[in-house]
Order: structure tokens, then sequence, then C-alpha cells
């Protein structure tokens, strides 16, 4: 292959690095007032890169390190749309509290640039620097808001731990590299059906399996995810729980997937337990909690649960129903932060889930709207969370895990009790003080009309995320 080939391969990430750039040479040139035009002009090039994505052709680039297929099409898709859609909330929020600068919508350019690497990784290398350029992105999103000790701590944590977890899968891919002799995703899985597992091996797989499970805040390695959540601004919160997560899960399915097929009995039965225990930390751990942002960080660590459910089963069906789950809960969790972000009051955010009695009464659509998201969220019939869950279930039955379904079913009952808790006080709780008109900005509104419609008509339309989590899902196992 010839190096114009490669570069045409790459040009969705080099038209995203090379827009950042110039996104962030404009605001220099313009000072913080071009804030909203960086933002503005992030989103379309986002959307445009987009449109770039769904035309590309399945085909590699540098010897294998890089992988167009309609696996990462439909992942690049799913983290591009929510970047965007995060990036016009990020500025809405900043302009109300008076710090919009234009630094932010190029860090989150370049976090999605190192999560569209990341799907696309065909070695360990291209895996690493992908995953590294998302992160330390991150890290400064975390703690943008300086004047926030709530937010320096929140980005504190998540670098201390997040350096902590890339050294882990560093020397999980060290191990990896020299059992095997190679970097390269085929090669290794070549070399693993051809000799067989050893025990350096499964101590890599080991190693690797922990700084993704990091990644994804599932349990043991979910200890940053409520504080980290909490202290955030709003949108940035919105973006973690969205873009990264569905890069950080369609990077485990081909990190895991394809390279280890030979070694599906060891990786198995780590995913499972790690798997049964979100769902159940998640379900448990949220019970008690008053803060939205907090309840909604242990939320994910359960429905992160669920999704790995999928992975476990190690089939094609098994990846789709992975990939459905990813999606419905990505377009879902969007709807709820815009919830979150509009509700003010006197022109202070609203974060306490006591805060919200009577919403019903000053502002019905709004209640209807957020009451419909976490009805979908508990995955209760017949919006659109049910069918996330029979997809991923339905895959876990098929391939013999019968038991961790049936805890997965337990657990989401549980968890059910705290989303009908926040619809329970919404409407029959007596009314606190009224909240403030608004969805906080333009667009806001269409964004929060998108997703609460999604969630209502997808058991209608299912096909609409099947069909091409289908596709997706036989480009990583034929």
């Amino acid at each position: 292959m010839t190096i114009s080939h490669d570069l045409l391969v790459v040009a969705p990430e080099l038209i995203l690095a090379v827009g950042s750039m110039v996104a962030l040479m404009i605001g220099a040139a313009t000072g913080e007032g071009s804030a909203k035009l960086v933002s503005i002009l992030m989103a379309l090039l986002m959307f445009l890169i987009g449109c770039v994505v769904v035309t590309a052709e399945p085909a590699t680039a540098f010897g294998g390190a890089f992988t167009v297929d309609a696996f990462s099409r439909f992942a690049k898709l799913l983290i591009l749309g929510t970047a965007a859609l995060c990036t016009i909330m990020a500025s809405n929020f900043f302009s109300l509290d008076k710090q919009n600068r234009f630094e932010l919508p190029v860090l989150i350019g370049l976090s999605t640039l190192g999560m569209m690497v990341m799907v696309s990784a065909g070695s360990f290398l291209s895996l690493y620097l992908g995953l590294e350029l998302q992160s330390l992105a991150l890290y400064v999103l975390a703690a943008f808001n300086r004047d926030s000790v709530r937010s320096t701590e929140a980005g504190l944590k998540y670098f201390v731990l997040g350096a902590l977890s890339s050294g882990m899968m560093l020397y999980g891919i060290s191990l990896i590299y020299g059992f095997t002799g190679s970097i390269e995703f085929s090669a290794v899985a070549g070399i693993i059906v051809g000799s067989g597992v050893s025990i350096g091996l499964i101590f890599g797989l080991v190693f690797l399996i922990a700084g993704l499970c990091f990644k994804i805040s599932a349990v043991p390695f979910h200890m940053w995810a409520p504080d980290v959540y909490e202290g955030a601004p709003t949108p940035i919160t919105a973006f973690f729980t969205t873009a990264a997560k569905v890069a950080a899960l369609a990077l485990m399915i081909r990190a895991i997937l394809v390279p280890f097929p030979g070694a599906f009995h060891q990786w198995q039965q780590i995913i499972v337990v790690v798997s049964v225990l979100s769902m159940w930390l998640g379900a448990v751990a949220a019970i008690g909690q008053n803060n939205i942002k907090r309840l909604m960080a242990y939320s994910s660590i359960g429905h992160m649960g669920y999704a790995l459910l999928g992975l476990a089963a190690g089939t094609q069906e098994g990846a789709k129903g992975m990939l459905v789950y990813i999606a419905y809960y990505a377009i879902t969790n969007i709807g709820t932060f815009v919830c979150i972000q509009a509700m003010r009051r006197d022109g202070k955010p609203v974060e306490s889930i006591s805060d919200l009695a009577g919403l019903a009464r000053s502002r019905p659509a709004f209640a209807f709207a957020l009451s419909a998201l976490m009805w979908s969220l508990a995955g209760l019939p017949p919006l659109g969370g049910i069918v996330a869950k029979i997809y991923v279930f339905g895959a876990a039955v098929h391939a013999g895990l019968f038991w961790p379904a049936v805890l997965g079913v337990l657990a989401s009952c549980v968890a059910a009790y705290y989303y009908l808790r926040i619809a329970k006080v919404i409407y029959f709780d007596e009314p606190a003080k009224g909240f403030d008109k608004g969805f906080g900005g333009p667009g806001m509104g269409l964004i929060l009309a998108g997703s609460t419609v999604f969630t209502v008509a997808l058991i209608a339309v299912p096909w609409v995320l099947v069909s091409p989590a289908g596709v997706a899902a036989s480009a990583i196992l034929h």
C-alpha cells in the first residue's frame, strides 16, 4: 500500500485533526468572544466528517494498524453525533455561566479524534495511541471549570486513576507482545490458535481487560466515576457518558474478539464476573443517591454491566446486541443530560432529585420528557430500553450464560426503583420553588425532543438500530 492510499483511508481523522487546529487558531486570533463561533464550526465539522465516514469503503492502512469497516463506521457515527451534540450543550452551558472559552470545543474535537482512532485500531500500538489522545483531552475537560473546586478535584482524580489504568494496560500489551511476538490483532489471533494460550498471555490479557474496564467504569474499576460525574461540568459529564463510553465499549469489542478468539474461555470468565458485579453495584448503590449526577454515574456503571453481557457471549449475536445497547444508551443519555443541564432555579443549576418536586405542574412537557427517558433507562416496556435489553439478554442466553442473564434481569428490576423514584418526585411530590423557563439556549429543546422521540419510537421501529448493528457485528465476527 502507498502512503497516499493510507492517508486517504484516514481522511476523516486528518480532517478532524486539521479542523481542530484551525479552530484553535481562530479562537486564539479573535479572543474569548469567538467561543460560540468555534463551537458552531466544530459541530458542523463533525457533521461533515460523519458524511465522509458514511461513504468510506472498507480498507486498511499502515500495515493493518488502522481498519475501516462497517463496525468502525457504526461506532464513529455514534461518536461524532454525540460529540457534536455535547459541543452544543457545552457552549450553552458555559454561556449561561459566563465562562464560555474557545478551547472547550477544540478539546472535545481532539478527544473525538482519539476515539475515532481507537475504534479503527488494528494493532495494540494504534489502540494505545488513540486511547491516550482521548484521555489527555478528557483530563483537561473534567477540570475545565477552574473556578469550581469540585471540577478541579474531578479532573485530578480522573488524571491519577487514568494514568494508573493506562500503565496497567500498557503492561498487559507488553506481556502480550512478549508471549506472541506481535502487536497486530490478526497476527496475535493466529499465533494463539497455532501455539495455544500460555500463562504469561493470560496475565497480559487480564491487565489489558483491567485497563479497558477502567475506561468504561466497570466494577471493580469504577471508583472514579461518581466523583468525576458529579464534579465535572454537566455537558462534559454527558460527553463522558456518551461518546467516551461508545468508544471504549467499541474498543473492547475489537480488542478482545479479534485478537483473542483462541482464549475465549479464559477471558469470558473475567467479563462475566465484571458484568454481574457492575449490574448489581449500579443497581444497589444508586438507591441512596440524591444528587442526580451521582445517580447517573451509578446508572452508567450498571448499564456497562448489561452491555458487557453481549461481549461475554462471544458471538455475532452478542456483538450485535452490545452495539444496539451502546447506541440506545448514548442517545437516551444525551436527552437525560439536556434535562439535567436545563434544570435551573434563579439561574443556578438544580442537581438534587428532591428539588424536582412538582416539576410536572410548572413544566409538563419537560417533566414528560425526563420521565420517559428515566422509564426507558429502567428498561421497562413500551419504551426503547426494553428493546436493547432483550437483544443483550437474548444473546447471553443463547450463548449458555443463563444465570448471568437471570441476574441481569433481577438487577434491572432493582434498578427500576431509582428511575421510577424520579418520576414519582416529578409528578406526586409537593411542588418546590418554580423552575426557570427555557432550555438554556437554542438547539437544546431540539436535542431533548429528538432523544425523547427516539426513546418512545424505538420499540415500533427497532430495525433503525438493529439492522446497522447487525452489519457492524458481522464485520468483526464473520
